[in-house]
């Protein structure tokens, strides 16, 4: 039957960061009521939806946000436990990942965590510059991220993941480097970086509008993010998807199921889930949920689901898809299972987009046919993706 990962979107946080475009709540502190209502729910929600995934094993589980490790330890080892009753592990120990916000009220509760059946943290330190932290209006200091790598160590987490912010307002090359030394002396397992990016609607895009957000140029953007992969991948962090440096045998389980396509149930406000592939959706339906933590809650106690839209993937829209996500990665598209499951090889529907983007620097193409991103094209990776898009 295969196998699945559980995603549990926990929209709480302390603060609300100016360029969020998440679903998030402010909670400061998290209501042990509403907590206790959210993790109901959620449990409720996986009693409705976990039918659609019987006999699936369970690969990996990632508790996002929002900020989950605001959660009492008790109720994440409730959602944990909750999941385990209806889906046997695919292996040994499934990925069980939990996002955490350096914070001396988390730093506190990750042995608890680790005793719940997390075995991966993923910190957003985002930055060791305390001046680049307050321009993002994050919550934490360089210090209490000191702080967190110690704790999470102490915790016994060896698989340790770290969030870092490239490009975000002030920042210096020299900065990103001071950024990067101190990252790599905790010695992580996984780190994940992050352009920062204008969405629309948050603070920052408005600053921005009125012309006061003072952000990297394009080419200090690249400069950093070139500068970035280099010293990872000097001390064995691989790149082995656009925004992710791993050591051989730490790439995210959970991340690389929405890169492969593969079986995801998404719990929460927000979640999406991309169920199994069936005779009527041969290529799968993807789910979104309401964005708004009132109306899922409402949803959710009084029986009905929370989706807000679905869709049964169109052979197109699943090509498309197909082709730029296996492009974010490493090994990038590979034309023999791209054929084998659409029946023609990349070059039969993307010919001229290959052609026009192998000449302009962008793509690779070898003589199997199969494709990948050139260290140019990873700094224009929209440009390429826009290229597959649903044709």
């Amino acid at each position: 039957m295969g196998t699945l990962g559980v995603y549990l979107h926990v929209p709480f946080c302390e603060r609300v960061c100016p360029y969020c475009d998440f679903a998030v709540v402010a909670a400061r502190p998290l209501a042990p009521a509403l907590e206790a209502r959210y993790v109901d729910a959620l449990l409720r929600e996986l009693d409705r939806r976990s039918a659609a995934f019987a006999g699936r094993r369970l690969a990996s589980v990632y508790l996002g946000g929002g900020t989950p490790s605001l959660l009492a330890p008790a109720s994440v080892a409730r959602l944990l436990a909750a999941v385990r009753e209806r889906f046997a592990p695919a292996g040994a120990e499934p990925e069980v990942t939990l996002e955490a916000n350096p914070s001396t009220l988390e730093a506190a509760r990750l042995p608890a965590f680790r005793e719940a059946g997390v075995n991966r943290l993923s910190l957003g330190i985002q930055s060791f510059d305390d001046g680049v932290l307050k321009r993002l209006g994050r919550a934490h200091r360089a210090d209490a991220g000191r702080s967190a790598l110690r704790a999470a160590r102490a915790a016994g987490f060896a698989n340790l993941s770290l969030d870092l912010i490239v490009a975000a307002p002030g920042q210096t090359l020299a900065g990103l480097e001071a950024d990067l030394a101190e990252a790599l002396a905790a010695r992580p397992e996984h780190v994940s970086t992050y352009a920062l990016t204008l969405e629309p609607g948050t603070p920052f895009a408005r600053a921005a509008e009125r012309g006061r957000l003072a952000l990297p140029d394009e080419d200090l953007a690249a400069a950093m993010l070139e500068t970035l992969r280099e010293r990872l991948e000097a001390a064995g962090l691989l790149l082995y998807e656009l925004s992710s440096f791993a050591r051989p045998g730490f790439e995210a389980v959970h991340n690389a199921r929405y890169w492969q396509r593969r079986a995801v149930l998404g719990l929460g406000v927000s979640a999406w889930s991309t169920d199994p592939r069936t005779e009527g959706a041969p290529f799968g339906v993807r789910r979104e949920n309401v964005r708004a933590l009132p109306a899922y809650l409402a949803a959710v106690e009084a029986g009905d689901s929370p989706e807000a839209s679905s869709e049964v993937l169109a052979p197109a829209v699943a090509r498309g898809e197909a082709a730029f996500l296996a492009l974010r990665t490493r090994r990038g598209l590979a034309a023999a299972p791209f054929a084998r499951e659409f029946g023609v090889e990349p070059r039969a529907l993307f010919g001229d987009a290959i052609d026009e983007l192998t000449a302009a620097g962008l793509l690779e193409e070898n003589a199997a046919g199969d494709l990948a991103l050139t260290p140019a094209g990873r700094l224009l990776a929209d440009t390429v993706f826009e290229r597959f898009v649903a044709v």
